[in-house]
């Protein structure tokens, strides 16, 4: 199944998307409304959430606002360096544990929505990402039953106002500039994909130009070893989302740089999942 969050006149929505691709949805104030994504994802009623949709009407994309698929994760446990060549574009070395630091809710935008270039920094960098959506709660999870703990998955541009990001060795506050990370559009639940989200391709463009390109089969740690590793001291809750790490090309690691700026356009597209498109405006 694939939902889509989004808000129309006024009114929150979600849609799911029919057999024949197209998206059928309600609003919070109409007769069936399932709730949105967070209360589904805890819920876990996500086949029947779907059947109240389809019996929604039709939705246009074109006629509404994009939406955050989740908007109260109680964490958001993003993983650095986990794609080898990443690692190595950034001079330092493929972690042996995953490198795990924080974003939150409040700094992310939707599909479709600007990318806020601030005016402390010219560094603006793009992170095309898979990200892990928790369905299931659990502690200290053996890697064997972690993917049963996934309930589906979605896409992140973890942007990066680098000069900030680097100036300690805790990566947060490069991270979590408002406005700077975007989530969304599609969430498609695990059962669409390949267990792990295996071996799907992973592409960024920037103003249409390709600047990562690479598949999840390259992942340091795979969806499963990080529900696996991360678990191990902390619960992890239905709604919570793992950020899965971002493969090479990023803009710090180029020669000349390449950074976001006012007026570009990016786009992070995932085989299977979707596309998240964003416009990058000033401060």
């Amino acid at each position: 199944m694939r939902f889509v969050s989004f808000v129309k006149d006024g009114k929150n929505g979600l849609a799911v998307e029919t057999a024949g691709g197209k998206l059928c949805g309600l609003t919070d104030d109409q007769a069936g409304w399932p709730g949105d994504l967070d209360d589904i994802v805890r819920s876990g009623d996500f086949a029947q959430a779907a059947d109240a949709l389809r019996a929604g009407a039709g939705i246009d994309p074109e006629t509404v606002r994009f939406a955050l698929p989740f908007r109260r994760a109680g964490k958001v446990l993003c993983v650095g360096l986990n794609y080898s060549d990443h690692a190595k574009e950034s001079k330092m070395e493929a972690p042996s544990f995953p490198t795990v630091f924080v974003r939150f809710n409040s700094n992310l935008i939707p599909h479709g929505a600007t990318l806020v270039c601030p005016d402390a920094s010219d560094k603006f960098d793009y992170e095309g990402e898979v990200v892990a959506v928790i369905g299931k709660a659990g502690r200290a999870i053996p890697k064997d039953k972690a993917l049963e703990h996934v309930a589906g998955y979605t896409i992140f541009n973890d942007g990066s106002i680098r000069d900030f990001q680097l100036r300690t060795n805790q990566w947060t506050i490069g991270k979590n500039f408002d406005g700077t990370g975007a989530l969304g559009p599609c969430f498609v639940t695990a059962d669409e994909l390949p267990a792990g989200a295996k071996g799907l391709r992973l592409t960024t463009r920037l103003n249409g130009e390709v600047m990562q390109d690479a598949t999840t089969d390259d992942l340091i740690f795979s969806v499963a070893d990080l529900v696996s590793h991360l678990s191990v001291g902390m619960t992890l809750e239905p709604g919570d989302l793992i950020v899965t790490g971002t493969p090479s090309g990023v803009g710090a690691a180029r020669d000349p740089q390449i950074f976001m700026k006012p007026g570009d356009v990016c786009e992070i597209e995932v085989e299977k999942i979707g596309l998240l498109r964003n416009d990058v405006v000033a401060a």
